[in-house]
């Protein structure tokens, strides 16, 4: 196993694939490293080096009481990277981990970062204020909160639903996925989980924008119920002046696993543009 060891001492389990110019792969909110595994394969036999690494509190990492603020989150990529001696990486941001890219550009001056990537991403602000009228109501993540205390099983069961957009008829994953990643989910500490939440419900990643100074690709779903498109892959496109946006028309929230041939496509394209 490998792992890299923080500056407050928190251990980060990293999976570490293939040789060449390092991609860094940031996993969403409850999932671990294992949410990239397809894409990771795909990075790694075209020749890259594909690094994924669960984040404090959730998979096989440490699970400290505190570090859960996007400062010291961004602290802990910024070891993964130096650790793992990546130079001219490409940093892969999921969901929430779109917010440890801003915030690692901004507090580390995107140091030996070539290129960034925003997937479904919480960027630039989620929580709906004056002036982010596009955002989420505190009332929902009030609601994930109770949820999440009350019966942490029985909530992350019907969350990964809209996650993955599975509907009364159709759904674009199987049922075997859909509880894997409940498991997955369950993994993480308590603690981590409802820490993590505020973290992404309510930090502003809008003055992180100006230190997008690389090629930034921007990918979202149109569908997205988790991290709606409006607050977020648009309002980043508009933000970031080196960026590029897809939009997924009709997708939901886990690109990743619901359009994974395409996410993969569209990643070694812009890897290798």
């Amino acid at each position: 196993m490998t792992c890299i060891t923080t500056p407050d001492k928190t251990e980060l389990y990293v999976k570490d694939w293939g040789s060449g110019r390092p991609v860094i792969m940031l996993h969403g909110w409850p999932l671990s490293a294992d949410s990239w595994d397809d894409q990771a394969m795909a990075i790694a036999d075209a020749g890259y080096r594909a690094i994924a690494y669960d984040r404090r509190g959730f998979g096989r990492s440490s699970q400290p009481w505190g570090g859960y603020d996007y400062d010291t989150l961004a602290d802990d990529l910024a070891a993964v990277i130096a650790q793992t001696g990546a130079e001219d990486a490409v940093l892969i941001g999921f969901s929430m981990g779109g917010g440890e890219v801003a915030r690692y550009l901004s507090r580390h001056g995107g140091k030996s970062v070539a290129k960034a990537v925003l997937i479904a991403s919480v960027v630039p602000f989620m929580l709906k204020t004056d002036n982010n009228p596009k955002g989420t109501e505190q009332a929902v993540f009030d609601k994930m909160a109770k949820g999440l205390k009350e019966d942490r099983a029985k909530f992350f069961a019907d969350f990964f639903d809209d996650f993955y957009g599975v509907g009364v008829l159709t759904s674009p994953v199987s049922d075997e996925l859909v509880e894997n990643s409940c498991h997955i989910a369950m993994q993480a500490s308590l603690k981590a989980t409802l820490a993590c939440a505020q973290s992404f419900a309510t930090t502003d990643f809008r003055p992180d924008l100006p230190f997008f100074k690389v090629p930034t690709l921007i990918i979202h779903g149109t569908s997205d119920k988790t991290v709606p498109i409006d607050a977020s892959g648009r309002a980043a496109a508009k933000g970031i002046a080196a960026s590029t946006l897809i939009e997924y028309d009709g997708a939901p929230h886990g690109l990743f696993a619901t359009h994974k041939a395409r996410l993969t496509q569209d990643l070694l394209a812009f890897l290798g543009s």
